[in-house]
């Protein structure tokens, strides 16, 4: 995939969320104006892709605690110089999840946030462009493995009660979630 391919993926993205078309066109002026935003050398920020992971039966989605951020988030990480979010997004879920039967709802955009990241360790403070895929569990006997960057690894039912966080993009893609099950009233 091509830095062009993802510029019409988002030119045509529009969910009604106003954060997000902010964060759109944030992506959009990066890729003008970076022959590297896919790059963690990229000093300003760098794009990543995530996924909002379905169980196989489509009734759960999995979060991670991660460790270093020890935060509660979606499956996700860096491009390291790979244009292709989507593929980026599945192999960071499988390296994520222990998952490998991993197939992508659309291969549209489900969510973008833009969001910084906090010095750690020798590491400047620096935004994550993040663009976001539903992805779905195909074979629901695979079991969860952890790996380095994860403190637990959580199925989690699409009610904002069960969340164990109030992230803001969290709670949006949950929204996402629940309009796409036929579930209109806004958790």
């Amino acid at each position: 995939m091509k830095k062009e391919f993802l510029i019409n993926l988002l030119k045509k993205y529009d969910s009604g969320y106003l954060a997000e078309q902010f964060f759109k066109q944030q992506m959009l002026d990066l890729l003008s104006i970076s022959d590297n935003c896919f790059e963690r050398s990229c000093r300003v920020g760098h794009f990543t892709a995530s996924s909002w992971l379905l169980n196989s039966a489509g009734t759960k989605a999995l979060l991670m605690h991660h460790a270093k951020l020890d935060r509660w988030l979606q499956l996700g990480g860096h491009c390291d110089g790979d244009a292709d979010v989507l593929k980026v997004a599945i192999k960071e879920a499988q390296e994520e999840s222990g998952i490998i039967s991993i197939k992508p709802v659309s291969e549209e955009i489900f969510d973008l946030d833009v969001h910084l990241i906090p010095t750690i360790k020798q590491e400047a403070p620096h935004y994550h462009f993040d663009i976001r895929f539903l992805l779905q569990q195909v074979n629901s006997e695979e079991p969860l493995v952890l790996n380095r960057e994860s403190k637990s690894l959580e199925w989690f039912s699409p009610n904002k009660n069960t969340l164990p966080t109030d992230d803001i993009s969290i709670i949006r893609m949950l929204e996402k979630w629940n309009k796409l099950m036929g579930c209109e009233k806004k958790s």
